[in-house]
């Protein structure tokens, strides 16, 4: 049922370099840590990413105003607290004493200005987190309020990652938008000291970070799209922790000397989106459902993933706010697959294409072996990441075909992280046009009252349900292969925020 090339994880291109001993070279060795994680950040300038590789790296030398704890709470960190004081005013008082790492103070000024660039339309972000702000003003040298349009129940959340950074006024002046994104300078734990696009960005520790030095000397960054190439450094020395492993390949590392796998819990969610706008088949409920009752998930996570995943029904993952769990997933049944597909005048199936990333090539191989064995004859098409990025986020809503497998990492965790960019049929990633839907997601971002937020969502995970615009699939866990040297502890986000992390030298 499942292909036979997702079934039985390939083996890893270079077997030979992960038990031999191999010298670790000179810079790996002391007080220094390597991360290796899937890709290289697009750029050094905060404002002009949005995406995890990137932000994995940034979120090491820019602080934010908040923080997700370990614990998942909503914490302090440039902002020590934060209230809403009108129904469209968030107001923050900052902490004292911070300073960028070229020593220029952060303050109300700094806030203002990192807000205001990241909204202008100049500066061209494809940050959406900030959609409802409108202005930010300075109440005194260290208290900012921010003033919406709407009333943002998750506005303080939202500043824990992308849209909450802060730069250097002075410095960007001085300097301007390339000279910045060449030499970039935060208030975070490490400062950046060199960046090699495609070969390594090496960070050294801030001595003089409000929550003190880092525990490290210097933190490295190394980009590994291949797992093989990843895990022969990590078994060679070369670096000391791979992120972002598929669990296929991780766990082939089970029982190599040194090499150790470290699983999380975490909220990254797969889906498939479907495109309901387009002539064919899919503006058909009866197909999508079809292919929802078809793609088996459970087998899905036992056969490709491991067990290193779970479950999800409808689109929002256990853990972030709105989860909702009375709304239960399709039954799998082939069966009742190919019966819906005869209900809409397809007795013979119907013949589409899945598009993915190539580094989701085994999980993509896989649904279109269960969608085969249904009736839906899904053509994959690979794509390598960048081609697949630019299509994900352009204006053409089907640049991506009928279907694609995508996910998201709800780092508000927050169902509304999960669902902004592609419900509403406003926004760019949305492929289905629903009153009922829009009306919805209008209540749960907008309203005070966490208990009416949480209906909303409710009603939003059923309709999805009902209406299969998308194929929920999983969260998958976060996986860490790691050699004996570091200790860090990682949030469900699976941020590489590594200001904690420790080596043994």
């Amino acid at each position: 049922m499942l292909r036979a090339g997702a079934l039985a994880a390939p083996a890893l291109a270079a077997p030979a370099l992960l038990t031999g001993c191999g010298s670790p070279p000179a810079d790996a060795a002391g007080n220094v840590l390597r991360v290796s994680q899937t890709g290289d950040p697009k750029t050094m300038d905060p404002h002009k990413q949005g995406d995890m590789t990137s932000m994995n790296a940034l979120i090491n030398i820019f602080d934010t105003l908040t923080s997700l704890g370990r614990d998942n709470t909503l914490r302090p960190r440039l902002a020590l607290s934060w209230k809403a004081v009108g129904p469209k005013v968030w107001r923050f008082e900052l902490r004292r004493g911070v300073t960028f790492h070229n020593g220029e103070p952060c303050d109300a000024q700094a806030v203002r200005f990192s807000i205001k660039r990241l909204l202008d339309p100049a500066t061209k972000s494809p940050i959406v987190e900030l959609r409802y702000v409108e202005d930010v003003s300075v109440v005194d040298r260290y208290t900012v309020d921010l003033h919406t349009s709407v009333h943002d129940p998750i506005l303080p959340a939202k500043l824990s990652l992308f849209g909450g950074v802060v730069v250097p006024p002075r410095y960007l002046d001085e300097v301007g938008d390339e000279g910045f994104a060449a030499h970039p300078v935060g208030t975070g734990p490490f400062a950046f000291r060199r960046w090699q696009r495609d070969h390594e960005l090496r960070l050294r520790a801030y001595a003089g970070h409000w929550q003190g030095r880092p525990h490290i000397d210097e933190l490295v960054f190394v980009p590994a799209p291949n797992s093989s190439s990843a895990l022969a450094a990590l078994q060679s020395g070369g670096v000391d922790i791979v992120a972002g492993m598929t669990p296929d390949a991780a766990e082939q590392l089970a029982g190599y000397p040194g090499v150790r796998i470290d699983h999380h819990t975490g909220v990254r969610t797969s889906y498939l989106s479907l495109d309901t706008l387009s002539d064919g088949p899919l503006r058909d409920r009866r197909v999508r459902q079809a292919i929802n009752h078809a793609v088996d998930v459970p087998l899905l996570i036992k056969a490709v993933l491991g067990g290193n995943a779970t479950e999800v029904p409808a689109m929002i993952p256990r853990g972030a706010f709105g989860f909702d769990e009375t709304v239960k997933p399709y039954l799998r049944s082939a069966a009742k697959a190919r019966a819906l597909l005869a209900e809409a005048g397809h007795p013979d199936g119907i013949s589409t294409s899945l598009t993915a990333s190539n580094l989701d090539a085994n999980v993509a191989e896989a649904i279109s072996g269960l969608l085969a064995h249904a009736g839906v004859r899904a053509k994959v098409d690979l794509l390598d990441p960048g081609t697949y990025a630019q299509r994900l986020t352009s204006d053409n809503h089907g640049a991506l075909g009928p279907m694609y497998l995508a996910a998201s990492t709800v780092w508000t965790l927050d169902g509304e992280s999960m669902l902004q960019s592609n419900v509403r049929s406003d926004r760019r990633q949305s492929r289905w046009h629903d009153k009922r839907a829009d009306k919805l997601v209008d209540i749960e971002e907008l309203s005070v009252d966490p208990a009416v937020r949480r209906r909303a969502f409710s009603g939003l995970q059923q309709l999805i349900k009902d209406e299969a615009p998308f194929v929920p699939l999983y969260q998958i866990d976060n996986i860490y292969v790691h050699n004996t040297r570091p200790s860090w502890t990682p949030g469900a986000a699976g941020i590489l925020d590594m200001a904690s992390a420790k080596v043994a030298v």
